[in-house]
């Protein structure tokens, strides 16, 4: 848009007025313009006591947000008590917003979802973001069908699973079973599976490297160990001994293979313990590590020799 006045393409929105001007003549472009700023009310003309009319929707409810509640009232707003007749209409008005609500059993159903999903969050420390995204799947789980005849928290655990994986902060299987007992490992990968077969999510897969600093900061290894074992993860990926590999399981491995160059004295122990794997794991992955290694070792010095 340009002024028509003096032709000027750089034109000045006000969102008070809601008008659009021409800096240089001053001539008013368009007036009267859709505010969409957030709505305001102030019982002063001050600005620090502007607050929200309400709060913004939010799939973290059940009705996002947007349901009405009527309470149980026996005064008006000065005080007065209210007539027999004025409370027992309310009363009437508040049994039908209750049971005027669309599909209660879905209500409940996502009402118990958010509060087991509230558990994870505050146990594993996750962010509004993944929150957001978990809830998102769960619902979409409940919409095609797949909580019927299975239990919440099960369904929710996975869907936790899932959003930390496809959010780039992936959480290990343990951590969630550690966070609420009652849905066990086996439990959320049945789960996690289903939604992977029935939603079609794509979750990259996760990288190793991001359980280092982790296990790392357990057994108080210093970065120059953490830095030696991200080159060895790199060097294994580029060989492939990384895929279908436990990441966690990897990763443990790749510091205890830099604990041993490094001479540091961190047992196999130490280390499982730590990343929360069994020592056979951490073993059998070292090893898998140390011969990716030396064939790479052995094809560098042959080519040498040619």
């Amino acid at each position: 848009m340009i002024c028509p006045e003096c032709g000027n393409d750089v034109l000045v929105y006000d969102p008070r007025t809601g008008e659009l001007t021409c800096p240089s003549c001053g001539y008013v472009v368009q007036e009267r313009d859709v505010d969409r700023g957030p709505e305001w009310r102030s019982l002063e003309d001050e600005e620090e006591s502007r607050s929200r009319v309400g709060a913004p929707l939010s799939i973290m409810y059940r009705d996002h947000g947007l349901s009405t509640v009527i309470n149980r009232i026996d005064a008006d707003a000065s005080g007065r008590r209210l007539s027999k007749e004025t409370r027992e209409k309310l009363l009437r008005l508040k049994k039908l917003d209750a049971t005027s609500q669309v599909n209660a059993s879905e209500a409940r159903n996502l009402q118990q979802a958010v509060n087991i999903l509230q558990i994870y969050v505050d146990k594993l420390h996750l962010s509004q973001s993944i929150a957001e995204k978990a809830m998102l799947i769960y619902r979409k789980a409940l919409r095609a069908g797949l909580v019927r005849g299975r239990s919440i928290r099960s369904i929710m655990a996975a869907a936790v699973y899932a959003a930390c994986r496809s959010m780039g902060a992936p959480r290990d299987l343990r951590e969630l079973e550690k966070a609420y007992p009652v849905v066990k490992r086996k439990t959320i990968a049945q789960g996690y599976r289903l939604l992977l077969k029935h939603l079609k999510l794509k979750v990259p897969v996760a990288d190793p490297a991001i359980y280092l600093n982790k296990i790392a900061s357990k057994v108080g290894l210093d970065q120059k160990t953490v830095q030696e074992a991200l080159r060895i993860l790199q060097e294994a990926a580029k060989r492939g001994a990384t895929v279908g590999k436990d990441p966690v399981g990897i990763a443990a491995a790749a510091l205890y293979m830099a604990c041993q160059e490094t001479t540091q004295n961190i047992t196999q122990k130490d280390i499982a313990r730590a990343a929360g794997v069994t020592e056979v794991t951490v073993r059998n992955r070292f090893k898998g590590l140390k011969e990716a290694l030396e064939q790479k070792e052995k094809e560098a010095v042959a080519s040498k020799t040619k």
